[in-house]
């Protein structure tokens, strides 16, 4: 594991940069303890990170599941009812590792796996361009269209030009600057610059900023324009910040319909990630699903356990580490380190940190996500894959992840199904006589479902009076009932037609066979 420690290690404090103001703001867009989200970071990063199997994929706590945890710490009647669905959720995601429904993840196209990160990437630019400009109102980690200040995505960017922050958007453009020359100039120079990362630089210079500026009227980068990690004044007071599961609420049914909630979404949004991460891994991994969802599982019981969010494996996180240069899992583990000794022993250094700062570092990622030649490529791929990444991109933006992806997937179901419409035979017209009959000949497919019905129905319908019609099946290895039902009503009609029909088959060839349901049986048959 530590064979790549020069690489995981400077990836690691970036990801933790780009993890610190996800974990609050997820926690403050939930309704929850600002705590609870950098338990979750931090379980998520050393607990499932040690137990996953993948490489470079970074759990944590998730925005998808902020609106569910809002909500149900409302109805639930308060945060200790809410921890227990947590855990009971960790437990039921245990069972589906178990039971292998870790399948389920690659069930999606690559167009909507490929939308789903582009979508993704466009989310982050539009939702860190106010953060960027000092304009904080809506918490980072909100990825919702409509937002928790009552904005949405983009009437937040219009408010945030009229509420400039200077102090914020020099030391954000001074970051991003700094990033972008480290990445494309320095790192080729020399190898210090690859060991000490550009975000690492912006973060420091960030801090340096403030306490020059700090007291200044015009340059100064007011509190609320800062990194907010909770400040414990003791060991007492630091461990009175955890929560812990009130149990005696275990019976009640809307407890464990939270939980299953919880589970289904998390462990989705986990597949999801889990698929995207292992597309966008440069030595091209494969990780074992039903691992992650057992190591997913895991966590959550721990994070419920102690006060923390539920836990997903993160897109944004897990690209941030494949950018900066990520190996193994170490680097995730190394982050979840990071966070916790952060937060004991450094926490108002951390309330330093301008947000405008991170905001530059989080630009970055969503752009390495959204590169506008990936629509290029995708439309260059045709409508069947441009369609239903186009469909899900867009769905991402304007409603959420889940949303996102559903709509994507829908649409990819509809061109697999006109695709089957289209390719479920081959008719054509045969340029000669057959006993004084125009000779057509129609070869159905390798699998031939209710699917095709329509287009096989209208093919036959359209064959004229007086036609010797080959039927070739010799290639179709599966015919549903629906089609051989299809072709025997066919051969009925046929005779009124003067259409003789000669089927070649595997099974043997026939000259007008008088039932197509006794030839192959009543059943769908191996042709």
């Amino acid at each position: 594991m530590f064979k790549h420690l020069k690489q995981d290690l400077p990836a690691s404090i970036v990801v933790f940069f780009v993890a610190l103001p996800l974990c609050l703001g997820i926690a403050l867009a939930s309704g929850a303890p600002l705590f609870s989200g950098l338990i979750a970071g931090i379980i998520g990063g050393i607990v499932v990170g040690a137990l996953s199997g993948s490489s470079i994929g970074v759990s944590g706590p998730a925005a998808g599941l902020a609106a569910i945890v809002l909500a149900a710490i409302g109805t639930l009647g308060g945060y200790e009812n809410f921890l227990v669905a947590v855990v009971l959720g960790g437990f039921i995601q245990l069972a589906f590792g178990l039971l292998q429904a870790g399948v389920i993840g690659y069930y999606f196209p690559s167009s909507v796996i490929k939308g789903m990160l582009t979508g993704i990437g466009i989310i982050i630019i539009l939702k860190q361009i106010p953060h960027f400009f000092g304009y904080d109102a809506d918490p980072e980690g909100d990825f919702a269209f409509f937002q928790v200040d009552g904005q949405n995505t983009f009437s937040e960017i219009l408010q945030a030009v009229n509420n400039i922050s200077p102090g914020s958007t020099i030391i954000a453009v001074l970051g991003l600057g700094i990033i972008i020359l480290w990445e494309r100039v320095l790192t080729k120079k020399a190898k210090i610059f690859q060991l000490v990362q550009g975000p690492l630089v912006a973060v420091v210079l960030g801090i340096v900023f403030y306490l020059i500026t700090k007291g200044n009227e015009v340059m100064t980068i007011s509190q609320e324009h800062l990194v907010s990690v909770p400040v414990p004044e003791d060991a007492a007071s630091f461990l009175g910040q955890f929560s812990f599961p009130n149990f005696a609420v275990i019976g009640k049914p809307e407890i464990w319909i939270t939980a299953f909630t919880i589970a289904l979404v998390a462990s989705l949004e986990t597949l999801l990630c889990v698929e995207a991460t292992d597309k966008l891994d440069p030595e091209k991994r494969v990780t074992p699903t039903n691992r992650e969802l057992l190591a997913q599982g895991t966590g959550n019981v721990i994070s419920g356990m102690i006060g923390g969010l539920p836990i997903t494996q993160v897109i944004v996180r897990s690209s941030a580490n494949i950018q900066s240069g990520g190996k193994t899992k170490l680097s995730a583990i190394i982050h979840g380190f990071f966070l916790l000794i952060s937060v004991i022993l450094i926490p108002r250094l951390l309330n330093m940190i301008p947000l405008s700062v991170l905001a530059a570092i989080l630009l970055v990622v969503g752009y390495k996500l959204a590169k506008p030649a990936l629509f290029k490529k995708m439309y260059g791929l045709g409508w069947k894959q441009f369609v239903p990444f186009t469909v899900t991109v867009v769905g991402i933006i304007f409603t959420d992840l889940l949303v996102g992806i559903g709509l994507g997937l829908g649409v990819g179901i509809i061109v697999i199904l006109i695709k089957s419409y289209q390719n479920s035979h081959f008719l054509h017209i045969v340029d000669q006589m057959s006993n004084g009959k125009h000779k057509m000949k129609m070869t159905l497919a390798e699998e031939v479902t209710f699917f095709n019905k329509g287009a096989i129905l209208k093919e036959l319908d359209g064959i004229p009076e007086n036609t010797y019609l080959e039927l070739d099946v010799r290639s179709t290895r599966y015919l549903d009932n629906d089609i051989i039902e299809i072709l025997d009503d066919f051969a009925f009609k046929a005779k009124n037609r003067h259409i003789d029909i000669h089927l070649i088959s595997n099974r043997g060839n026939v000259e007008n066979p008088e039932s197509f349901i006794e030839f192959f049986k009543l059943r769908p048959k191996t042709a």
